[in-house]
């Protein structure tokens, strides 16, 4: 069932493996059929040199196991309520890539500083506010999706511009049009976390970007009229 999904689940989840984004068990990546709401996701606990596309666990949108031998990630609620949440998204990654998670753990969004950033990002990457002590042990996964969600409506933020977010005091969530661009967006989040960390080193000022500066990078590479890249009649880069 789904082999198709299996195969593109298992190669973002063993990309977050190579690229160091995920060591040990410490990640996981998903992606749904909207046809039929099925999540595809990596089991929990399971080292990543184990993995095999047979390996991974289908649920649907309810946690249900309804393929697979394995207990699913144990992230699999947050997964879920991010894909009722955002329905244009095909894939979620978590990871605890060091340096996204030091912004996580400071309960610090990410500054827009340069062009590299808003090239993935239309601004800040946000953090969700703290979980309660209630919302921890009642349905802790599932409330972390739904503080995401939160997050996002509350501040207005367009989840497509912006598709990444830091769970304060734990880590990064990523999401795309599919799992392995939600696996690109983590690799990505991790290098712009990392720059933003040295900016602040070499910086007291700790400018961001420019709005208008900020809006060009952006637009060239995401808006209608962009003209990054090949699919469109630009000869520019």
């Amino acid at each position: 069932m789904l082999e198709k999904l299996k195969n593109k689940v298992y190669d973002a989840n063993m990309f977050l493996y190579r690229n160091g984004l995920a060591p040990f068990t410490w990640g996981n990546a998903s992606g749904i059929d909207r046809a039929t709401g099925i999540i595809v996701i990596k089991p929990s606990g399971v080292p990543y040199e184990s993995l095999t596309p047979e390996s991974l666990v289908s649920v649907n949108l309810d946690g249900e196991v309804v393929e697979g031998d394995l207990n699913p990630s144990s992230d699999t609620a947050t997964h879920i309520e991010l894909y009722k949440a955002f329905p244009n998204i095909g894939g979620v990654v978590h990871t605890h890539s060091e340096f996204a998670v030091s912004f996580a753990q400071a309960g610090r969004a990410i500054p827009a500083y340069g062009t590299t950033h808003v090239d993935f990002s239309y601004g800040d990457i946000p953090v969700t506010r703290r979980l309660t002590k209630r919302e921890v042990e009642t349905d802790y996964e599932k409330n972390t999706g739904l503080v995401i969600k939160e997050c996002f409506e509350k501040n207005k933020i367009d989840y497509e511009a912006v598709p990444a977010v830091l769970v304060n005091s734990h880590g990064p969530f990523t999401w795309g049009s599919d799992a392995m661009k939600a696996a690109v967006n983590a690799g990505t989040l991790e290098i712009v976390a990392k720059m933003a960390i040295f900016t602040e080193l070499v910086s007291e000022k700790k400018p961001e970007i420019d709005n208008y500066l900020l809006d060009k990078h952006y637009f060239r590479k995401h808006g209608k009229n962009a003209y990054y890249g090949q699919n469109n009649n630009s000869k520019n880069r």
